[in-house]
């Protein structure tokens, strides 16, 4: 009797981890079009750039939450050109996408308002035109595991090299 107790309590514990491993793992689909904008800023000035909303086919969303897929690399895109053709680095940037485009354009005015009607600070608020940026589709299909860098291996140090420390304390100043 304890045998089958215990292949039953097995194999559904396996099943209930199977269900949450699968249900926890972010899966990405691809829409046929988007709608998107960038916002580059910086904290050294008050210059702030904004893209147009663009449409953009072939975009990656995760299907749980519905977040734009890649953001990542969209704001590098943005970041990229700052740096390149407007000589501004260091700058972040944000992307800011959505399926439908009335929520985009919903977003982009409340960030524009923030930024041109602000009595406290004043902002140099530019437009990039599309013609001068595009945001390129990010193919999401393979994993993103696969995308990072890797790590570069950490160097075991040789008994040579922890000669002079003493359990990781600085000694204490000479007395002259």
């Amino acid at each position: 009797m304890k045998p089958i107790r215990h292949l039953i309590l097995g194999t559904a514990l396996t099943a209930l981890f199977t269900l949450i491993y699968s249900s926890a793992q972010a899966k990405n689909i691809v829409e046929k079009k988007a709608y998107m904008f960038g916002f580059s800023a910086s904290f050294n000035d008050s210059i702030v750039y904004f893209t147009n909303i663009q449409e953009i086919d072939s975009v990656w969303f995760s299907q749980k939450k519905s977040l734009l897929a890649g953001r990542s690399s969209y704001s590098m895109q943005l970041r990229n050109y700052c740096t390149d053709k407007l000589n501004e680095a260091h700058r972040t940037c944000i992307v800011i996408g959505d399926k439908k485009r009335k929520k985009v354009e919903k977003k982009y005015e409340k960030m524009k308002k923030m930024y041109t009607q602000n009595k406290k600070t004043t902002y140099d608020v530019r437009f990039i035109p599309e013609e001068d940026f595009k945001f390129v589709a990010v193919d999401m299909s393979q994993s993103e595991s696969q995308e990072t860098a890797p790590k570069p291996e950490k160097k075991n140090k040789s008994p040579k090299d922890q000669k002079g420390k003493k359990g990781g304390k600085t000694p204490p100043p000479s007395k002259k």
